[in-house]
């Protein structure tokens, strides 16, 4: 895999990668940015939110769950001190739906842990990770009632 960032003037870039999509980068006009795009921390956490969802769905679907809505989150902690890099993560599942299965989500989720994200693989070799699952019954997040919660790891 390639991937380059061209720079576009003062704080601001524009990523791309063999995929042939872009991406703008940019920074906080405190440090002479001019807040055009994203920071790339932040897209290292969308990075393992992305592959993880990626295959929590694909496991839910391939197990004949009715998902409606999905979501996954991730919340870092950083150092204060520079480099600021990550200091722990929480990954949050949101799986709304009907007679979504916990165990179905758990193990969906423990597969792409253990088994199946390149993303988390690297970043829990450096970073405590934890996992957690909330469960809705119904169509959206907006209408549905939380029926479970819970926590892997």
């Amino acid at each position: 895999m390639n991937a380059k960032v061209d720079w576009k003037g003062r704080m601001s870039f524009t990523g791309s990668a063999d995929s042939g999509f872009e991406i703008p980068l940019g920074t906080y006009p405190e440090v002479g940015g001019d807040n055009d795009g994203f920071r790339p921390m932040e897209l290292m956490a969308i990075s393992l939110a992305g592959c993880t969802a990626m295959d929590v769905i694909s496991i839910l679907k391939k197990k004949r769950q009715e998902v409606s809505d999905f979501q996954v989150k991730v919340e870092t902690e950083r150092s204060d001190q520079h480099p600021k890099v990550f200091t722990s993560a929480v990954i949050e599942y949101h799986v709304a739906g009907n007679g979504i299965s916990e165990s179905a989500v758990s193990r969906a989720m423990e597969l792409s842990a253990d088994t199946y994200c390149p993303a988390q693989a690297m970043i829990g070799k450096i970073i405590p990770l934890s996992l957690k699952y909330f469960i809705y019954e119904g169509e959206k997040f907006g209408d549905a009632k939380l029926v479970t919660n819970g926590q892997l790891r």
